[in-house]
């Protein structure tokens, strides 16, 4: 299934900050960043719920927010990329 991450972590002390790289960090094991704070992931439900307890361990709840949608297994064609940076197919082959 396809997980759409966001975030928004409060960096206005060091905590924050460092919060925001972990959060960060951990998104990039599961997905895709697509922008500064927005992650595709295609995960199984165990994948997810993992995922899910690392980052609401690292975050503050006071302070900041995590939101997760769920667009299921037939996501294709349910997003849509406009503009600079190009779009990738989530299961698709990746050349680097």
């Amino acid at each position: 299934m396809l997980i759409l991450v966001t975030y928004d972590v409060n960096t206005e002390s060091e905590g924050g900050k460092r919060r925001l790289r972990q959060v960060a960090k951990c998104c990039v094991k599961y997905g895709q960043r697509v922008q500064n704070s927005v992650f595709e992931c295609v995960l199984d439900e165990a994948q997810y719920r993992v995922m899910q307890h690392q980052l609401l361990a690292i975050i503050d709840e006071d302070k900041d927010s995590l939101r997760f949608y769920n667009l299921g297994n037939k996501y294709q064609g349910k997003a849509e990329h406009f503009g600079v940076k190009e779009g990738y197919q989530a299961e698709g082959t990746i050349i680097m």
